[in-house]
């Protein structure tokens, strides 16, 4: 079947947006001071097509926050985190987001209030997420008394420092498996450091 112009214009659009946002995100987390001028010549666009696409450098990165947010939620609705046994669920979830987050380093670690967009998406993800540790609690995974909002706040710690070992220059992780990282990481979440 042919491609039609507005479908092409549209994939085309869609390119370009993903090529400057991608730019966007290297060059702000190596200089958050980067201007919109630098990001076009990074990603191989004129300047009027950010200024097109976005009304504002604040409108680009909100763009970036709501997109990483998407991916993390796609990442992990993809675990099926209500429906898969819990422990799968919860590694797989985890591999997922050790596969998305390093690519949004910049946009994910910002601590000015996200956008309305991202906040929402943000939401859904923690929303998933304590859906999977209440199951794990259920399931036994996790004690009976274990307090699963603090189990979160340590996992989601983890993740921080692996997705840092991960994209540090030389970082430990730098060419580890996603799949190890995540088993590492839930033993690590559930058994401790500890030999057992």
């Amino acid at each position: 079947m042919a491609t039609t112009p507005g479908r092409r214009l549209r994939a085309d659009a869609e390119r370009s947006m993903r090529a400057i946002m991608t730019a966007a995100e290297r060059l702000l987390g190596e200089n958050p001071a980067a201007t919109t001028e630098q990001i076009a010549e990074a990603a191989g666009v004129a300047r009027t097509t950010i200024h097109r696409r976005f009304a504002s450098r604040e409108a680009l990165i909100e763009a970036m926050e709501a997109t990483a947010w998407r991916e993390m939620d796609e990442a992990v609705e993809a675990a099926r985190p209500r429906t898969a046994p819990p422990l799968v669920a919860l590694h797989q979830a985890t591999a997922n987001i050790l596969r998305t987050k390093p690519g949004w380093r910049f946009t994910l670690a910002r601590s000015v209030p996200l956008g309305a967009e991202a906040r929402t998406l943000q939401a859904s993800v923690m929303e998933k997420c304590d859906a999977a540790f209440h199951r794990a609690k259920e399931a036994g995974i996790l004690p009976p008394d274990a307090d699963a909002a603090w189990a979160r706040r340590v996992y989601l710690a983890l993740l921080t420092e692996t997705v840092d070992g991960m994209t540090a220059p030389a970082g430990p992780d730098a060419d580890a498996d996603p799949d190890a990282l995540a088993s590492r990481l839930l033993d690590t979440l559930l058994r401790g450091v500890a030999t057992h």
